[in-house]
């Protein structure tokens, strides 16, 4: 019995990696399966008991079904905290996965990877010199909307979960709003570590050709100019590195100019905030985003996205020091960009180039379902497409900023200050009213409300400019400095015409729809009594009339002409309830 004991005790000593190799259900099925969220719970606590010294297994957030939110905090340097990794200086690098459910390539990959790195079968001493924070799944939820062909125009797994969450959000489209609590969740725990590099993993849609995946990294166009130095080396390394491993990757999105044709070629950009390549280039972080492409099976994808992860935290190793001085440094430029002009949105320009790009020979028939003009591909034959690429990536719409900051009437206060606190944004509360200050105000000159719903927001878009204007402010308004490091951020989540504005996703549509209105009979008896009163005025309606025949022919137009004028019309209509500031407040 003795003896028993002692051989059950030695047994139980051997670390967990070498008596249950924390395989994935992926890996066991030749990379034809993938498992469910239980598999992940399982495999965070047998991470940090087979690597104690190095993992640990952290909840941070819960789903709207109550499913908890998992993470890796992985490093050899001992830092388990964020105040331990910024006490040590250490760069913190967060991968996610299953931001999109049914492209769960980044789940198994990251294992892979996790274990290979662990036991020094890859990049010996990465983990020395960083912190790993890795997010297995990011949309939780869906992922146990779990069943086969949820994406119908990708190879395997076998079955998957579904691209959004469970109260129908897409979080790659929820980084500013952030209106899922799955996304406060993970801004959350962006905040508390300041991760140098945020590593999104998917799959691309699109069409059958040969290139396995694209590596888009911001800032490269973005963003501050100096810190996209950073952003190109880590693209360009990456790329070289996987290209060696046999990958055939390009640093666009590989997606038509035009919808199912080939010869369109393809046009780079800039994502726009509300995705993550387009959110933290406003932090002054670096961001990537990983697509395999949805027609390689599930074994190649897993593999390249798993060799993908292996070289990101490889050029971290040996250049995160340097990238993240070039961040610190963005963020004290930030802190200056008060008054200066700043792109909001950017665009390709017209500049094509000519590449070789590997694909299938195709035929472009019409189909006798659709009726559509449809491209099909003979995957059992190779062919070179010479295609153009827009890549020459350049401002579009422009802003310039406040020379102090902005301002949030107290009515509005509580809901903006909410996701001020979300992004991690400073601001402070006016503990006193003023009857006059001189500020920015914008009122629209034309607004228009989407016509459907997108997010469960119906967005607006307006057209009008900042003006100077004496406004009362009332205690308990919130000022915004554009002074701190998230001062990009700052300006693209108030500027009217920025395209994940707090006002572009409709939280302010009340201040643009009319609610008192004036009877058309009183208003004819206003209108009279107006012109009898001010005869330039009963000339200036006159001449509208006869220059403007739209106007001329439209009888609420004229009867409006006359209400604006009167003392009971709303001065507030189209007012934008977000003033600018360029002295700051007392």
């Amino acid at each position: 019995m003795i003896r028993t004991a002692l051989v059950l005790a030695l047994l139980s000593a051997v670390p967990l990696s070498h008596a249950a190799k924390l395989e994935t259900i992926s890996e066991q099925s030749g990379f034809q399966r993938t498992g469910r969220y239980d598999e992940v719970i399982k495999l965070c606590g047998d991470f940090q008991r087979a690597y104690p010294k190095q993992v640990k297994c952290i909840d941070f957030g819960r789903t709207p079904e109550g499913r908890t939110m998992k993470a890796l905090v992985v490093t050899r340097a001992g830092a388990f905290t964020p105040q331990a990794a910024k006490q040590r200086g250490l760069p913190v690098v967060l991968i996610q996965g299953g931001i999109h459910a049914g492209e769960i390539d980044g789940k198994d990959a990251g294992f892979w990877a996790l274990r290979d790195l662990l036991d020094n079968k890859a990049a010996p001493g990465a983990l020395d010199k960083q912190v790993l924070v890795f997010v297995p799944v990011f949309n939780v939820d869906g992922h146990e909307r779990f069943k086969e062909w949820n994406r119908p125009n990708q190879r395997g797994p076998v079955e998957m979960g579904w691209r959004v969450t469970a109260q129908n959000f897409n979080l790659n489209r929820d980084y500013v709003k952030a209106d899922s609590p799955e996304m406060q969740a993970m801004l959350a725990l962006v905040n508390a570590w300041d991760p140098l590099a945020y590593v999104d993993l998917h799959v691309t849609n699109g069409a059958k050709f040969e290139h396995d995946v694209s590596i888009q990294v911001e800032p490269v166009h973005s963003a501050d100019v100096e810190f996209r130095k950073a952003g190109l080396q880590l693209r360009t390394n990456v790329l070289a590195d996987i290209e060696k491993q046999g990958s055939m990757p390009h640093a666009f999105y590989i997606s038509f100019a035009e919808t199912d044709n080939p010869q369109s070629g393809f046009v780079d950009g800039v994502s726009d905030p509300r995705f993550s390549t387009g959110y933290f280039p406003l932090r002054n972080r670096l961001a990537m985003l990983v697509e395999t492409h949805s027609w390689k099976d599930y074994p190649t994808r897993v593999r390249v996205t798993r060799n993908t992860v292996v070289s990101v935290l490889v050029n971290v190793a040996e250049h995160g020091k340097a990238w993240q001085k070039a961040a610190y440094e963005a963020d004290a430029r930030a802190i200056k960009l008060a008054g200066s002009t700043l792109p909001l949105t950017y665009k390709a320009t017209d500049k094509a180039r000519m590449i070789d790009f590997r694909g299938y020979e195709y035929t472009r028939t019409p189909s006798d379902v659709s009726g559509i003009l449809m491209t099909r591909y003979d995957e059992t034959k190779p062919q070179i497409w010479r295609v153009p690429v827009r890549d020459e990536i350049v401002p579009n719409v422009m802003a310039t900023a406040p020379k102090a900051g902005y301002i949030v009437p107290a009515a509005h206060a509580a809901m903006v200050s909410a996701k001020l606190k979300q992004h991690g944004i400073s601001f402070r509360t006016l503990d006193k009213a003023s009857a006059k200050a001189d500020v920015e105000t914008y009122r629209a000159d034309t607004a228009t409300f989407g016509a459907g719903s997108l997010e469960s927001h119906q967005r607006l878009t307006t057209a009008g400019s900042w003006k100077p204007e004496a406004r009362a402010l009332g205690k308990g308004s919130l000022f915004v400095p554009v002074a701190q490091p998230k001062a990009r951020l700052v300006v693209a989540i108030f500027e009217p015409a920025s395209p994940d504005s707090l006002l572009a996703w409709g939280a302010f549509n009340n201040a643009f729809e009319r609610k008192e209105y004036m009877e058309e009979y009183v208003a004819e008896d206003v209108a009279r009594e107006q012109m009898a009163a001010d005869p330039a005025l009963a000339a200036e309606f006159k001449k509208r009339i006869e220059t403007d025949e739209a106007f001329a022919k439209n009888p609420h137009a004229r009867l409006e002409f006359f209400a604006r004028r009167h003392t009971s019309w709303d001065e507030r209509f189209n007012l934008y309830p977000v003033m600018r500031a360029n002295v700051t407040p007392q």
